[in-house]
């Protein structure tokens, strides 16, 4: 690699907040990040990170340092695709930022398909927030961005675009299974599972509870796609996701999907990469498998895959 290791140590322990989870991602001793660290530290004359009791921060010097290091990755990362999109596919990694549900489900389908023609390249899939999406691709820490109702930026290029709206999620005996569409008045008795506020679905379920003025309590609130699907497939709690969060339950039965008629307002899943830039020959053909992933999940929906924004 053209760039020290000390780089891509200091971004990862900034990034993870640890050295031990920064060793871990890197396969290196975390005795040998935190030597280097220290060595650096020494040379500059001050600390690059508080060491804290849950962990190590940036300090003003070490942001400083971040924001140079950071640039020097994409420029390498920028590079490098260049150089390998001269010979075709190659070899190397493509990363991509998406959500927990996508992750397991379309992402992970489409990883695996990838793989099996190109078993060279290496696929990294990080889970992130919308917002943490967002930044990722604009900065050139991922190839690809996957997500829910990213928000539109001049830096990002729309490969793909879908409008799916939320629906109920139930387990497949739950007394509302049997119905095509759920009247939302009608969820009201059962235990609510609800996005907690850090997540762009709680806007979308809180204000159709609100615009249909029903006054509910949820009973569990989360942070977690998986814990939401894992409540509703274990009992009568009902979870308002779409059909891309539960693709893999889908598939095997362990959950249903119901429409909820007029009640939720736009949930656009969108696949996005940097705008004008090199984006290397295997990135793109992912995108396309992801396409390809993503299209048959939810056939009443229209696709646009050429809008940009």
């Amino acid at each position: 690699m053209l760039h020290s290791r000390l780089l891509q140590y200091i971004d990862e322990v900034a990034r993870f907040g640890s050295i031990r989870a920064a060793g871990a991602r890197l396969h290196v001793a975390p005795s040998a990040i935190n030597r280097q660290i220290l060595l650096l530290e020494a040379e500059l004359g001050q600390p690059l990170f508080e060491r804290l009791p849950r962990g190590m921060r940036p300090t003003p010097a070490g942001e400083a340092l971040l924001a140079h290091i950071r640039g020097t990755l994409r420029q390498y990362r920028e590079t490098v695709a260049d150089i390998r999109d001269l010979h075709g596919v190659g070899s190397g990694e493509v990363v991509i930022a998406t959500m927990t549900g996508l992750a397991s489900g379309v992402v992970a389908t489409a990883a695996t398909a990838f793989r099996a023609r190109h078993p060279q390249v290496r696929i990294s899939i990080r889970t992130m927030s919308t917002q943490e999406i967002l930044r990722a691709v604009e900065n050139s820490e991922a190839d690809l961005g996957l997500g829910f109702n990213i928000p539109a930026s001049t830096q990002l290029e729309v490969r793909w675009q879908m409008n799916t709206r939320l629906g109920v999620v139930v387990a497949p005996h739950h007394p509302l299974a049997h119905m095509d569409t759920i009247p939302l008045a009608q969820c009201s008795p059962y235990p609510l599972i609800f996005a907690d506020r850090s997540m762009v679905i709680h806007g979308i379920v809180a204000e159709a509870f609100v615009n249909a003025e029903l006054d509910i309590e949820p009973a569990f609130h989360t942070n977690s796609i998986e814990t939401m699907k894992r409540l509703a497939t274990s009992g009568e709690a009902i979870a308002f996701l779409s059909e891309f969060d539960i693709a893999e339950e889908l598939r095997d039965g362990r959950l249903a999907f119901r429409q909820v008629r007029d009640a939720f307002s736009n949930n656009v899943v969108s696949l996005v990469r940097r705008e004008k830039h090199g984006h290397g020959l295997a990135p793109v053909l992912l995108a396309d498998e992801i396409v390809s992933a993503l299209q048959p999940g939810v056939p009443r929906a229209v696709a646009d895959s050429t809008t940009r924004r």
